[in-house]
């Protein structure tokens, strides 16, 4: 029994480094997914109302983007989108039709820290990113990324 279990144990470790020591790239869009819908103009004028009549955002100054409802509508229009793998997501703006985001590609892919977590962030065209968040210890070189 004992030995089952440390052969478990071992196939399982050996399944994880595996995994963890292909290098990531950035994906392409013409292979990721929407994966909720876009929020509805009345929706949209429903929550900037909410949102920008709540004192307390305004006494943080947290109301930026509440000065025209343009601002307001560009920051919430937005669908959250995910590649094929689902091992990358990001909001991208419901003004850009799906069929012009899928014929974008990879800028570059750089690296943030935040606090434990370490994000592996590629950038687009029309200002779309898409995000890897992971523990692991990661060094991006020529848009690829070598995560331990």
């Amino acid at each position: 029994m004992n030995q089952i279990r440390v052969l478990l144990a071992v196939l399982v470790a050996a399944c994880s480094l595996g995994a963890t020591a292909a290098p990531l790239v950035c994906p392409e869009l013409s292979e990721a997914a929407q994966v909720n819908a876009c929020p509805m103009e009345e929706e949209l004028k429903f929550t900037y109302n909410g949102f920008c009549s709540d004192a307390s955002k305004a006494y943080a100054n947290q109301t930026d983007s509440c000065i025209r409802y343009e601002d307001y509508r560009a920051m919430k229009n937005v669908a959250m989108w995910e590649s094929k793998d689902g091992m990358f997501d990001g909001y991208v703006s419901c003004d850009l039709p799906a069929a012009r985001v899928k014929l974008l590609r990879s800028t570059g892919m750089k690296l943030e820290k935040q606090g434990k977590l370490t994000k592996l962030v590629c950038s687009y065209p029309e200002k779309i990113t898409l995000t890897h968040r992971t523990k692991a210890t990661c060094t991006v070189e020529n848009a690829k990324a070598n995560c331990e």
